[in-house]
């Protein structure tokens, strides 16, 4: 596994590409990772693609939940949809630190 030291793009093969798909760095712009590095980025690929899957729903349901405080039926659907709202919000930026988190910890790639 290579790292584009210009862009972070990760690549997985025997060797390095010519020039990095992301930024075009030249071949030497690209460090190989220590199997540890490697390892720990192999193994949160799943856990951020899922956070990532759970944010795009969590939108859905705020974007939803506005729909129903918009509609206004009555108040205890308006009370249901204001805590949905807020709550995916709140979600939403949890998993955003937390992944910026796992960029800073190289769990990322």
């Amino acid at each position: 596994m290579f790292k584009c030291t210009v862009c972070g793009y990760i690549h997985e093969g025997a060797e390095a590409p010519e020039n990095c798909p992301k930024c075009n760095a030249p071949k030497e712009k690209f460090e190989k990772l220590a199997d540890e590095a490697a390892g720990l980025v192999s193994k949160s690929r799943l856990t951020n693609d899922l956070h990532i899957h759970l944010m795009a729903l969590l939108q859905e349901a705020e974007a939803i939940a506005g729909d129903g405080i918009e509609d206004a039926l009555d108040p205890a659907c308006v009370a249901i949809f204001k805590r949905t709202q807020k709550e995916a919000i709140e979600i939403i930026a949890s998993i955003k630190a937390e992944l910026a988190g796992h960029v800073g910890k190289g769990k990322w790639g």
